[in-house]
């Protein structure tokens, strides 16, 4: 894909100023400005092609989601070495939520560097998100996965990233799914498979959550409520994989 091509060869006022931005917030100059200036492109003002192709940053959204999830699993895994691979699932899901990289993105300041002709005020809850992940996907062609690694880490995860605060978040999934499903309409139902309270010793219980009878998701816990919230937690993300919170 020539990138140079579909913009323009030379370097626009809008172009050294989009450069500017990148080495104000990251410390380093683009070399292909071309791949930022198409990461910050909403599909709202998409470039066609006499092909008929439209050009817009979800491509790039695709590659840098793949990217950021091997650099964040890659931090974790090492930062975390006794941990099993439940919790570094969870955590992993919890730093690249589409809330999560929304609040990054404004953070950043990347916000202010998307093109779309969408009303601020009735933009969609991911674009943020979206720009960040495609920003992602633009300095990996750009430079590299271990340039793209040092800056995610250096200059995002080790200065805008509060972890303890994520470790601390614990969110009602169980809550949020029934308030959905109500909405729809639908029955919903927590069953308890595996497990019996018998006041002894500690019981792992399994859950399963059945959305119009049919199971969505299991959960385990030593704990009814908590296998509960798993099975919850579970189903929220298969249901809505980017907005997951």
């Amino acid at each position: 894909m020539n990138f140079k091509k579909l913009f323009n060869k030379k370097k626009t006022a809008s172009d050294k100023k989009l450069s500017e931005a990148v080495k104000n917030i990251f410390g380093y100059n683009p070399d292909n400005i071309s791949l930022y200036k198409l990461a910050f492109r909403h599909k709202s003002v998409a470039l066609t092609t006499n092909t008929g192709f439209k050009y817009c940053n979800e491509r790039l959204e695709f590659l840098g989601d793949a990217i950021l999830s091997s650099v964040i699993a890659d931090y974790l895994f090492k930062k975390f070495p006794y941990k099993d691979e439940g919790f570094l699932t969870e955590i992993r899901s919890r730093i690249v939520s589409r809330s999560n990289l929304n609040q990054l993105s404004r953070k950043l300041g990347l916000d202010k560097l998307i093109v779309s002709n969408l009303d601020k005020n009735s933009q969609s809850s991911s674009i943020s998100g979206d720009a960040f992940e495609a920003f992602v996907g633009a300095v990996y062609l750009d430079k590299g996965y271990r340039f793209t690694q040092k800056i995610l880490i250096n200059k995002v995860m080790n200065i805008y990233m509060d972890l303890d605060e994520i470790l601390e978040k614990e969110i009602n999934y169980k809550s949020k799914i029934i308030e959905y499903i109500q909405k729809e309409k639908k029955k919903i139902e927590f069953s308890l498979v595996n497990g019996h309270e018998n006041g002894k010793s500690p019981q792992l219980y399994e859950v399963n959550l059945l959305i119009e009878d049919e199971i969505i998701a299991s959960g385990k816990d030593f704990s009814i409520k908590k296998a509960e919230q798993n099975a919850a937690a579970s189903a929220w993300r298969k249901l809505f994989p980017k907005e997951s919170e």
